[in-house]
């Protein structure tokens, strides 16, 4: 019986650590939505926020990281990406379309490791996007924005030279003024003020030279079992994107109506450790902030995007002793709220079925418990609103979708 009792006691493991000092290259791919904000200086209290855009990038990286103690790791960054998250509008024989071509972020960032091999990090920096609209009728211009972006993310080795890491940035653009002038509209500036903001989530590998040799991170380190029933919680953010259709009017058909906000969440859920391989199913419960708004004198119209679940299956692969790689898939449901400033109130709320999918790193930061950074691309049933404005059916329906990012933490029970 003592024999058998010491088996199942998980010991923490001195791990020979990896050097993350050193120059890297890298590449990734990702997803992300964007909401741009519409307002003018000539008519105070008037703005639409926003305008969204959906869509997947891929990204080229080069960057330095330096050990500063065996824990602290500071380091740079310059990065180049090119995308298609793209807001787009067809009404009859007319089809236009807003989209992000390419860009690049440099920053620096800063980072703890939670294990000799896995490193938790946030980061900042300057960003620069290039914007194109287009249309069919002969018309089109591109124009530049900067601002700064903010994030974070998780890195992992997954050999002496590689890692993989999970990342979120949020990007937020300066105003941009002098849009229509660029456009050929004779304006002053301040006739059409254009405020962009961006949240993408990116999965990226790099190549670290020289990560072999020198001064590696050494400590003691969990070596986690992933079996058991675990409850946890996180806290994240997002963008939402609501594909609009109104047949009557020409075909017409606007992706879309863009959101954007924080979420808070709840889950419980069991996974079983089958060696190099980890499957499980989660429920969990959130409610979230992302709106869209429509300022106009004296009030104010929201759709809400606030509280929904979620049933998912994962699948997982280690990366190392205590980090897990997993993508997950399943059912979502959400509600929704159409509504106005005293003295409307509601106008119309609804609950749409869905599925999202998506997937994270996660690694244990002690035996039961573990910190992961997680992206989910959520869609849900079209909603028909044509009976409650007294209109036919499929008169004007509305498709939404989610690009949400969480970082959360769980205790394993025993």
């Amino acid at each position: 019986m003592s024999v058998a009792h010491a088996a199942d006691v998980v010991q923490p493991v001195e791990a020979s650590g990896f050097n993350w000092s050193g120059v890297y290259v890298g590449f990734g791919i990702g997803a992300g939505a964007n909401s741009h904000k519409l307002s003018s200086d000539f008519i105070p209290g008037l703005s639409l926020d926003g305008i969204g855009g959906e869509g997947v990038y891929g990204e080229l990286t080069a960057g330095y990281d330096y050990m500063v103690s065996p824990r602290f790791v500071l380091g740079g960054l310059v990065d180049v990406h090119v995308g298609n998250i793209e807001t787009s509008l067809d009404v009859g024989p007319f089809d236009a379309s807003i989209q992000e071509t390419y860009g690049f972020d440099a920053g620096l960032r800063a980072g703890y490791l939670i294990t000799p091999t896995t490193l938790g990090y946030v980061m900042g920096g300057y960003s620069w996007q290039k914007y194109k609209l287009d249309t069919n009728a002969g018309f089109g211009f591109d124009w530049d924005q900067s601002g700064y972006f903010v994030g974070g993310g998780l890195e992992t080795a997954i050999n002496s030279n590689w890692t993989i890491k999970t990342e979120y940035r949020y990007t937020r653009f300066g105003t941009k003024d002098d849009l229509l002038s660029e456009a050929g509209i004779p304006s002053p500036d301040g006739a059409l003020n254009l405020d962009t903001s961006r949240h993408t989530f990116q999965v990226a590998a790099s190549y670290r030279f020289g990560a072999q040799n020198g001064a590696a991170a050494s400590f003691e380190t969990p070596a986690y079992n992933w079996t058991g029933f675990y409850i946890g919680g996180g806290l994240g953010a997002g963008a939402s994107v609501h594909q609009l259709e109104i047949p009557p009017l020409l075909g017409a058909k606007f992706n879309g109506l863009g959101g954007e906000g924080v979420l808070g969440e709840l889950n419980v859920g069991y996974d079983h450790d089958f060696g190099s391989w980890v499957a499980g199913v989660m429920v969990d419960a959130r409610y979230s902030g992302m709106t869209s708004q429509l300022d106009i004198p004296g009030g104010s119209i929201n759709l809400d995007t606030d509280y929904g679940f979620d049933v998912l299956g994962r699948v997982g692969m280690k990366m190392n002793e205590s980090t897990l790689a997993y993508a997950l898939a399943g059912y979502s449901w959400q509600h929704f709220d159409l509504n106005a400033s005293d003295p409307v109130g509601d106008i119309i709320d609804w609950g749409s079925s869905g599925f999202s999918v998506g997937g994270g790193l996660e690694t244990a930061v002690s035996s039961n418990v573990t910190l992961g950074l997680e992206y989910r691309y959520s869609q849900f049933a079209k909603k028909d609103f044509s009976s409650d404005l007294g209109l036919p059916d499929d008169s004007i329906t509305s498709k939404a979708s989610f690009h949400t990012v969480r970082i959360g933490a769980k205790y394993k029970f025993n």
